[in-house]
């Protein structure tokens, strides 16, 4: 779809062609009549492409990275990025994205004020400073759902909650790299001699927009860092869940080789004692239950529940004063923790 917009503000004095989800006839209009490189439209067209600007004999082109709109069905949770192609002629601005984007339509429906969109630097900047802004609310969203999944785990863990968080992580990797593109993107703005502000009012929303920038691409990986130890904490806890099963599997595996060893051993074609004796058996049943009894509180971990029983008394034994020290200096170590 191509639009050409004049009316995003009152002093424009440029045309805005806003194409946005293109297909093959509109590739075709954009070659034909708007004089597109084909070069130009395939690095568009490549969701790998990197964030630069270039200078051309009348033009200059700038491509940056937006954040997708389209959601996977399968995996809602994955949130991709996109490159937008913006081309600045003499009265002319051509911006070409392959999908729908909230950060243009925010613009050409005049949702957004205070932006200097009436120039043609001034429309690249805002474009820039609105991703940033929506960048930034889509990682909150992220840590909500990091906390919703959170919330469930520690119910119970299942497969279906950890497949979450790898989703939310695979998001938070294309995020933080398409932001950092951007930001390479954006402190070339301010010193190629291809792109010059026309006021002030440009120049400090290019600060701003570096500013939101920078604070997205530190939400990320701050986002990205909790995330990952989260995960190592829970995979930590699978495995410490794995270890107590198989003790108990093995405690009760090696408490029945005991009656294992009675019975196999009266189980012998020789002569043996009580054998023609027809109560034999349940002096052998009491014996093998006995013998089982004693094996397991034998090779269980009697010992360290013991202690951990007595440290427990202990520490119900100490004074309130020192009862809230230990309180403090356990939510101090929490906290440093979280800092990290």
């Amino acid at each position: 779809m191509i639009v050409r917009r004049t009316d995003i503000t009152r002093n424009q004095n440029y045309t805005w062609i806003d194409a946005r989800n293109i297909d093959r006839e509109d590739i075709s209009t954009l070659t034909d009549e708007y004089m597109i490189e084909s070069e130009l439209l395939a690095d568009v067209m490549d969701s790998d492409e990197q964030a630069r600007i270039e200078k051309e004999d009348d033009y200059t082109v700038i491509i940056c990275r937006l954040p997708s709109d389209e959601e996977d069905e399968d995996n809602p949770l994955v949130r991709t990025c996109i490159p937008l192609g913006i081309v600045i002629r003499k009265d002319q601005i051509i911006t070409i994205c392959k999908e729908d984007s909230v950060v243009i339509d925010d613009l050409a429906r005049r949702r957004v004020r205070n932006c200097p969109v009436g120039t043609k630097e001034g429309l690249v900047v805002s474009i820039l400073g609105r991703a940033a802004l929506v960048y930034i609310r889509l990682l909150k969203y992220f840590n909500r759902q990091k906390d919703l999944v959170e919330e469930q785990l520690h119910k119970s863990v299942m497969n279906y909650e950890l497949l979450q968080f790898l989703e939310i992580q695979k998001s938070l990797v294309y995020f933080t790299t398409s932001l950092q593109d951007n930001q390479m993107l954006l402190e070339k703005l301010q010193k190629t001699p291809y792109f010059r502000m026309n006021s002030e009012e440009e120049e400090e929303f290019l600060d701003d927009a570096i500013t939101d920038n920078k604070q997205a691409i530190q939400m990320a990986k701050i986002y990205t860092d909790i995330l990952t130890s989260t995960m190592d904490a829970f995979g930590s806890i699978i495995g410490n869940n794995m270890n107590i099963i198989m003790k108990r599997l093995t405690v009760i595996s090696l408490s029945l080789m005991f009656p294992t060893f009675i019975t196999g051993f009266y189980g012998m074609n020789v002569e043996l004692p009580f054998m023609h004796k027809g109560l034999a058996w349940l002096g052998l049943l009491g014996i093998c239950l006995f013998s089982a009894i004693v094996g397991t509180y034998i090779i269980s971990d009697h010992k360290n529940k013991s202690l951990s029983r007595l440290t427990s008394k202990s520490f119900e034994k100490r004074t309130p004063s020192e009862r809230k020290y230990l309180r403090r200096k356990k939510q101090a170590l929490k906290e440093e923790k979280e800092d990290r």
